[in-house]
């Protein structure tokens, strides 16, 4: 039996998901929860296998948009931690950057269809890596493309760039140096052949990197 927490804000998507699983024999929904923090808490009881996260709670008050990230993160440095598959609309780079870093065994859109997702789940709570054909082409662009491509922190800088912070701000919260933060904008607009925070952005967003 796989065990499942499921993990979105939004009500109808969590009963959609639990009416479409608990149709298959070997799965057994234990929870579903509508916070990032719930998610981590929930995993941390135990008797989980794997976790469907959603990535942004944005419509949660107080809860950064891509809370999934952090929440991944979290259970993933859980002692015995549960297999953590992403379910969500978004698919920037930065979204799929930083689900995979922080730990999350696979990514599907939730345009996926239902074999997909029930397929994904038996493999993820395996330990196999999971991904949607339009993220795993994302992925495979960025290792043909290794020298344009952002890197992790590059994108993490940049979407705090696109949120308005200026780079003490953005030193402020990633443990950085100001110039450390320069030199990682100064990469990212060789690599978007750019010459200023404005017009990385845009390229960005045009691109879907962030």
């Amino acid at each position: 039996m796989i065990r499942i927490l499921l993990a979105d804000d939004h009500p109808v998507v969590r009963a959609g998901l639990a009416s479409l699983l608990v149709s298959e024999d070997d799965f057994e929904i234990v929870d579903m929860v509508g916070t990032p923090d719930d998610a981590v808490a929930r995993a941390a009881e135990g008797g989980v296998d794997v976790v469907l996260m959603d990535l942004r709670f944005g419509d949660q008050p107080g809860i950064e948009v891509a809370g999934g990230v952090e929440a991944t993160r979290r259970i993933r440095a859980l002692d015995n931690p549960p297999q953590v598959l992403v379910v969500t609309n978004y698919s920037t780079d930065g979204d799929v950057v930083g689900a995979v870093s922080a730990g999350a065994v696979g990514y599907l859109l939730k345009d996926s269809s239902p074999e997909d997702l029930i397929a994904g789940v038996r493999d993820a709570a395996r330990g196999e890596s999971v991904l949607s054909k339009q993220v795993a082409s994302k992925i495979m662009g960025r290792m043909n493309n290794p020298m344009t491509a952002l890197s992790a922190r590059e994108i993490e800088v940049l979407s705090l760039v696109a949120q308005g912070q200026s780079n003490r701000e953005i030193g402020k919260k990633l443990f950085l140096t100001e110039a450390t933060v320069k030199s990682h904008m100064g990469h990212v607009f060789n690599k978007l052949d750019v010459t200023s925070r404005t017009a990385a952005v845009a390229e960005a967003r045009q691109r879907g990197i962030i």
